[in-house]
C-alpha cells in the first residue's frame, strides 16, 4: 500500500512539474496576439466580425458582399 501511494505521489509531482515548465514556455506572446482586433457589427444580420474583414459602405459595416448589396436589415435587432 505504501509503495502505491509513493508511486501516485511521484507521478503527480512529475505531471505538476511538466505542466509548470510547459506553461512558462508557452506564456510569452507577441503584442499582436495580446491585442484584440477591433470588432464591428454587420448592419444587415448583426453578426460581429473583425473590422479588417468587414466591408464598409456609408459608415455602415457588412459581413459579406451579399449583405452589402441588400443593405441594412430590420431595426428590431
Amino acid at each position: 500500500m505504501l509503495r502505491l501511494l509513493f508511486w501516485i505521489a511521484l507521478i503527480a509531482a512529475a505531471v505538476w512539474l511538466w505542466r509548470k515548465f510547459k506553461g512558462q514556455a508557452a506564456a510569452p506572446r507577441s503584442s499582436a496576439e495580446r491585442e484584440a482586433a477591433p470588432m464591428v457589427r454587420c448592419a444587415h444580420c448583426g453578426v460581429h466580425l473583425p473590422r479588417d474583414r468587414a466591408l464598409s459602405l456609408q459608415q455602415q459595416w457588412y459581413c459579406s458582399q451579399a449583405h452589402l448589396e441588400q443593405g441594412p436589415g430590420s431595426s428590431d435587432r
